[in-house]
């Protein structure tokens, strides 16, 4: 029986609900044989899941999700394999996160500007690690009766033209790129189906980030249909880029992401894991 791999995790130490060895214990239940850690920005909880995963007799990839901007569009980019304690790697992520304070705190004040006091408190409350995302004002708004779930404030107050919305100052491609193969890993795009793109453009993006050094990208995820799986499969064929499966799980509360659930890779794709790329040999 083939090693069940999941290569898109979230924990408490960016915009997950669940502590490292939480998280891994959840997939250890859900039949998760490889998991990545893949926390925005940031490699703070890959230590402690490391030892979940050795006590569970799992395979914990060590990995990052880098914010990148493209053409005024904000792109993920996955980090697999990566040595966290790649210098260049951290400083890279160092300038992200000091992005990310001030955005935070750039959203807390134009949220009290549209009459909502305290966002940035209570966002600032409910991150138990270093990074405040918009994930974390989306649960203060809905705990404060502003909307009825997560979908809604990010459609409402976190998108462009909304009040809270502050446009992302992100890593270039070639920089972010250039961060991960330093630190030994490989660099796929996270759920290209979710960006807003023409088919034209989404394959240019492909052609840039391939160029870049590029290896991969998520043809199944879990924000990803069963259209999608095929359209990313197709896509992923054609620009011959090994092809990866990630939940994107970032806790139990989104209860449509079951970890260890997600669909097989459809046929003709070359996974990630078994390419001689793979650097967890």
């Amino acid at each position: 029986m083939s090693a069940n791999y999941d290569l898109h995790s979230h924990s408490l130490a960016s915009d997950g609900t669940l502590a490292p060895g939480a998280l891994l214990r959840a997939a250890h239940d859900g039949g998760v044989d490889v998991l990545a850690l893949t926390d925005h920005d940031t490699t703070d909880g890959i230590a402690a899941a490391a030892a979940a995963a050795g006590e569970l007799g799992m395979q914990l990839v060590p990995g990052v999700e880098i914010s990148v901007s493209w053409q005024a569009q904000t792109i993920h980019v996955l980090g697999i394999g990566i040595d966290p304690a790649s210098a260049a790697l951290q400083a890279g992520l160092s300038g992200l996160r000091d992005f990310r304070d001030w955005r935070a705190e750039e959203i807390g004040r134009r949220l009290a500007r549209a009459g909502i006091g305290g966002a940035y408190t209570g966002a600032r409350a409910l991150a138990r690690g270093n990074i405040v995302s918009r994930t974390h004002f989306a649960h203060f708004l809905v705990e404060q009766g502003h909307a009825k779930n997560v979908r809604e404030v990010f459609r409402r107050f976190l998108v462009h033209n909304k009040p809270g919305y502050v446009s992302g100052k992100w890593a270039e491609m070639e920089a972010a790129l250039g961060w991960i193969r330093g630190a030994g890993g490989l660099a796929l795009i996270a759920h290209p189906a979710r960006y807003r793109m023409t088919a034209s453009k989404l394959r240019r993006l492909v052609g840039e980030f391939r160029e870049c050094g590029g290896v991969g990208m998520e043809v199944v995820s879990g924000s990803h249909t069963r259209d999608n799986i095929q359209t990313m499969a197709a896509l992923c064929r054609n620009e011959g880029l090994l092809a990866s499966s990630g939940s994107d799980y970032h806790g139990p509360e989104n209860c449509w992401i079951k970890l260890g659930q997600l669909p097989a890779l459809p046929a003709g794709c070359t996974p990630v894991w078994e390419s001689e790329h793979w650097p967890m040999q």
